[in-house]
């Protein structure tokens, strides 16, 4: 039997993938078929229904995991790992899968119906590299936001799903600024969450109590997870970021 159990546990090849030591790590999952998933049950473009079960998912796995910080857009999240990160003994396999895991229970749950999340893992040998990660989730959050605005504008004047994306092929940024604009939409102007993104990161507060032995009221420091749907773009957001992170 202990042959048979070790020929077995030989063929589990990538149980021994772990991160690389000293690197930092994102997580990032992302909802799995969300586009069919959200077609009929939420508002679109966007939906606050929808943002604050993403961000009940963001938070669960900002501290299930221990994360540093986390960033959710659209359908996806991404949380930061710091090189001191040892959870799971940095199995790559129960990260990712445990990830996966958490997401869905998490949102699943305040949804109140199943939904299911992929993840997936990358790697940064430094700070910059996660700052540039981060960034560029950024950008694609305001890309996204763009075109889904317009692709809706369309929907919503008539256009069938084709119509709306041959309408839109081979259009700048400024060609769907000018669109929206033509219909009353300044695109500058919508919540600044569906084009930047939310953010979550700890932070610690002070609560008071009263201590019914001594008779006194007495102050501790608590940590929560700040929620904020409010980030600054480009320079001003990777500034935030790297001052969070050092």
């Amino acid at each position: 039997m202990k042959d048979l159990e070790a020929r077995m546990r030989s063929r589990e090849w990538f149980h021994s993938l772990t991160l690389l030591p000293g690197a930092w790590a994102v997580v990032r999952v992302d909802g799995r078929s969300f586009s069919r998933y959200t077609e009929t049950r939420f508002d679109k473009p966007f939906d606050p229904r929808f943002s604050a079960l993403m961000t009940d998912a963001a938070t669960a796995l900002l501290t299930e995991l221990g994360g540093r910080y986390a960033y959710t857009e659209s359908d996806e999240i991404s949380v930061v790992l710091d090189p001191a990160f040892d959870l799971f003994g940095r199995e790559v396999e129960k990260l990712v899968s445990l990830s996966a895991g958490i997401a869905t229970a998490a949102f699943t749950h305040a949804a109140g119906e199943p939904a299911v999340f992929d993840a997936r893992v990358w790697m940064g040998t430094g700070l910059d590299d996660v700052v540039d990660y981060l960034s560029w989730r950024q950008a694609d959050a305001a890309r996204c936001a763009l075109n889904g605005w317009c692709y809706w504008t369309l929907r919503g004047e008539g256009m069938s799903a084709r119509q709306a994306s041959r309408e839109l092929e081979r259009t700048s940024a400024a060609d769907k600024n000018e669109l929206l604009f033509s219909r009353g939409v300044n695109f500058n102007e919508v919540p600044v969450w569906q084009r930047r993104g939310v953010g979550f990161w700890w932070e610690t507060y002070e609560k008071t109590g009263h201590d019914p032995i001594r008779g006194t009221d007495v102050t501790a420091v608590r940590r929560r997870i700040r929620t904020e749907r409010d980030l600054p773009m480009k320079d001003a957001y990777r500034d935030l970021v790297r001052g969070l992170l050092t």
